[in-house]
């Protein structure tokens, strides 16, 4: 049991918030051919990612003021023990019922470590400090998803697709031991915050800022753009093209590296040029990057590059805009940050899911790159349309610009 008073290791916290976003992305090269083993349309297996979305979405939501009330260690614990259980259904299930009630079930365990990861930094250091904290156990959330997709797509040659499902259920029962042996409770007594009621109250009080909803939506709809392409490209890849599941999952390390790149112009130039200026150059950029795929493919040169080096380019523009609309949405109520945050993060989740669902739904349709092509353009401009009202509440508001 870890002494009381002892603080937890990076590492620890790293691993805690690395499950949600790797067992995301781990299952994406194998859902086509989920489909064709299970004899179901595509749009049925992209339910296993529209309802791991809406989960994270919703636990979002209520993961703090439980920690707030009952203390960070045994929400987490319980969190992941919600998510080894998830994944061992997943790794069992023998119809996409079964399936996807354990990809739920996966989301809302994998969530707890996102969540109170940065809850434990806060109760831990000061706001200084703590800002680089985070900066650290954030990166958890770049790199699990460019590892991941190469893993998954490797595994599902090797022993087929339940074989992620079962690392992830190993991942999470290391992950779980490691935070039982090692992680102390470290909220304080009398530390906690307004509770539920007091978060409604600001959820509702940001709900009808016309500010904050440009903000959120803006970013929201960016995230669309992203998961338009995880759910619509292992399809592309793997029946358009032909090519084998660890073609996704290698070339996704390029996207990766794109928003890699896009948060490091954000941390050198944002204090320079200030959010919406960034905001601008970034949503400028991905209708760029998203206009080359579409004509790569009307001139018949569909390739992985074709794909994915586009896709790279709106990814560093997501480097760009998420984390200043993100900054944007918590400056307009101060006294409402972490409500804001929650918020936001929600919405993400929530158009994400159903980005993906128009996307599977429109493969059947149309099986092609076309459908995740058209989500992620029109994901992109109501990004835009979002922001321009943003920019100009703001401005109503006799903002400074920053």
């Amino acid at each position: 049991m870890p002494r009381p008073g002892s603080r937890p290791s990076l590492a620890v916290l790293v691993a805690m918030s690395a499950l949600g976003p790797m067992a995301l992305n781990i299952f994406m090269p194998s859902m086509p051919g989920l489909a064709v083993t299970l004899g179901i349309d595509y749009g049925a297996v992209q339910l296993t990612l529209t309802l791991y979305l809406i989960g994270l979405g919703v636990a979002q939501l209520v993961y703090g003021p439980l920690s707030d009330r009952y203390g960070r260690r045994p929400v987490l614990l319980c969190g992941l023990a919600i998510f080894f259980a998830g994944s061992t259904i997943c790794a069992a299930a023998s119809s996409i019922e079964v399936l996807v009630l354990g990809r739920m079930l996966q989301a809302i365990g994998g969530c707890s470590g996102l969540v109170l990861g940065r809850a434990i930094i806060r109760d831990l250091h000061d706001r200084d400090s703590s800002a680089a904290m985070i900066g650290y156990v954030t990166m958890a959330m770049t790199l699990a998803p460019m590892l991941a997709p190469a893993l998954g797509g490797y595994l599902d040659i090797w022993m087929g697709w339940r074989a992620s499902f079962a690392f992830c259920s190993l991942a999470g029962a290391i992950v779980f031991l490691w935070v039982l042996l090692v992680l102390p409770e470290t909220l304080q007594p009398g530390g906690g915050g307004e509770g539920i009621a007091g978060l409604l109250r600001g959820y509702r009080d940001l709900l009808r800022s016309p500010a904050f909803c440009g903000y959120a939506l803006q970013t929201a709809f960016t995230s669309g753009m992203f998961f338009a392409f995880i759910a619509g490209a292992p399809f592309v890849v793997v029946t358009v093209l032909g090519l084998p599941p660890s073609s996704y999952g290698l070339w996704f390390v390029v996207v990766s590296i794109g928003y890699l790149v896009g948060n490091f112009l954000t941390g050198r130039f944002s204090v320079r040029f200030g959010i919406d200026r960034m905001i601008a150059a970034g949503a400028t950029i991905a209708l760029v990057g998203i206009a080359t795929q579409a004509v790569t493919g009307w001139l018949g040169l569909l390739s992985l590059p074709a794909i994915f080096l586009p896709m790279a380019v709106v990814a560093l523009s997501n480097g760009l805009t998420l984390p200043n609309g993100t900054a944007g949405a918590v400056s307009v109520n101060p006294r409402a940050a972490g409500a804001a945050a929650g918020l936001s993060g929600a919405l993400q989740m929530l158009v994400g899911a159903a980005a993906a669902v128009i996307v599977g739904y429109g493969q059947d349709i149309d099986p092609s790159q076309y459908p995740m092509i058209w989500t992620m353009m029109a994901s992109g401009i109501l990004s835009v349309l979002a922001f321009l009202v943003a920019t100009r509440m703001r401005a109503r508001a006799g903002w400074q610009q920053g």
